[in-house]
């Protein structure tokens, strides 16, 4: 049975007055200028159409960005007009904590500088790009990487991870690009899961890479795979997918274990997943304001690694830090933007696909952690189930940076290019 998982989730929407409305469970008095709140109020942002319904837990505490109610101030002249400016400013400030700041566009004046190679799309924006191994004119197989969450073209995964006579003898080169937003690559605020997949194309044909390519991404890279087996397969040779991050409200996920699946994640990062699903116009406010808890993976919080991620970051991880290169242009266009896609409504659902490679001229590969804190394995599982042409490894014990387990990638590669043969 296909169930949509959390179609009860919290936010009211009150369509008679096109108000999206949520009650916070923390009793607060005025923290800034910006921010309206009394003990008894709800907390209301007006809407053109309802985002799903999401709600906090129940309490007294509100903001109310509506126009005010016109009472009588029992004031006149000089004062009456104070008033009136201050109300009118606050609602301005109150604006401006919902609404991102512009990004600082990499070449643009105040922006930082363009220092990678880039290629121009077709609707004028750059997709900057590192290349590893082989000249792509000698290399026996080209392979596109998609970097994660907090990552970019720089991702140690490839230059740390392949010795030159692996690399060699396998005869590869890989280019690693700058996903919109991060890094060096210009934002692109109308991102979708297709319109990434037909970057990736662009990508390809713009740096000559063949009718066919390999295709390999993890974590939040991962989940663009989905995307590109969805809309660009016939440009595939083969795709792995190495701890892909799943989306809970993917309606192919029985609801029941889509909610067990979600209850293992911290308390604050379930809220900013649903927050980015439900309110996306909510996402870069929630994540920087300080009366709740954000995301826990933004932070970086140590409960949302396992055992081994923490061995493995502490012993290998130093050095790879790429958060600050990754959100140079904001952290809007890239974190903030990676959540509303990655986590909102989709127009396809992975559990949909079809087998990309019906003649065996190619294969899928899913590499999951059965201890990942940030990807329940229970899901990877039921999708490896529900789609057999998928070749599914589980690693026990293994968390969610698995690409610095010793040996893994150069296995993951070899297992892409054998493909079915």
């Amino acid at each position: 049975m296909r169930a949509r998982c959390f179609s009860s989730c919290p936010f009211i929407f009150d369509s008679s007055q096109s108000l999206i409305r949520f009650r916070s469970s923390f009793r607060l008095s005025p923290p800034s200028p910006y921010l309206s709140l009394s003990s008894s109020a709800s907390l209301y942002h007006r809407a053109s159409s309802s985002p799903g319904g999401l709600s906090l837990p129940t309490g007294p505490a509100t903001l109310n960005l509506r126009e005010p109610s016109r009472r009588p101030i029992g004031t006149h002249g000089p004062v009456r007009k104070l008033l009136q400016t201050s109300t009118r400013a606050l609602h301005f400030d109150a604006f401006q904590a919902f609404r991102p700041p512009p990004p600082k566009i990499c070449g643009t004046p105040g922006g930082p500088p363009v220092t990678a190679p880039r290629i121009k799309l077709r609707d004028g924006r750059h997709l900057a790009y590192k290349e590893h191994g082989l000249h792509k004119d000698v290399a026996k197989h080209k392979i596109v990487f998609v970097h994660g969450f907090t990552s970019c073209r720089l991702d140690p995964m490839i230059v740390t991870n392949l010795t030159p006579e692996v690399i060699e003898e396998l005869g590869v080169y890989v280019v690693t690009f700058d996903r919109p937003g991060y890094g060096e690559s210009d934002p692109d605020p109308n991102r979708t899961p297709k319109s990434l997949a037909l970057d990736i194309e662009e990508l390809a044909d713009g740096l000559g890479l063949g009718s066919r390519f390999y295709l390999m991404g993890k974590s939040m890279g991962g989940q663009v795979v989905w995307g590109c087996l969805k809309y660009i397969p016939q440009r595939l040779a083969g795709a792995a997918l190495i701890a892909p991050v799943i989306n809970y409200w993917w309606p192919g996920f029985p609801a029941e274990l889509c909610k067990e699946a979600y209850n293992l994640q911290l308390p604050q990062d379930q809220w900013a997943l649903r927050v980015a699903h439900h309110a996306p116009w909510l996402t870069y406010w929630w994540n920087t304001q300080k009366l709740f808890p954000s995301s826990g993976v933004i932070s970086r919080k140590r409960e949302t690694m396992s055992r081994q991620d923490i061995e493995l970051v502490s012993k290998y991880g130093g050095g790879h830090d790429l958060k600050k290169e990754a959100t140079q242009q904001g952290e809007f266009e890239s974190l903030h933007r990676d959540m509303m896609i990655g986590f909102g409504k989709w127009e396809f659902d992975p559990m949909d696909l079809e087998n990309p490679f019906p003649n065996n001229e190619g294969s899928v590969y899913l590499w999951q952690g059965d201890d990942d804190k940030k990807v329940p394995v229970i899901l990877q599982r039921y999708i490896a189930q529900k789609l057999p042409w998928i070749h599914y490894h589980e690693l026990p014990g293994g968390g969610h940076v698995l690409h610095f387990v010793p040996g893994l990638i150069e296995g993951v590669l070899r297992a892409l290019l054998r493909g079915g043969k």
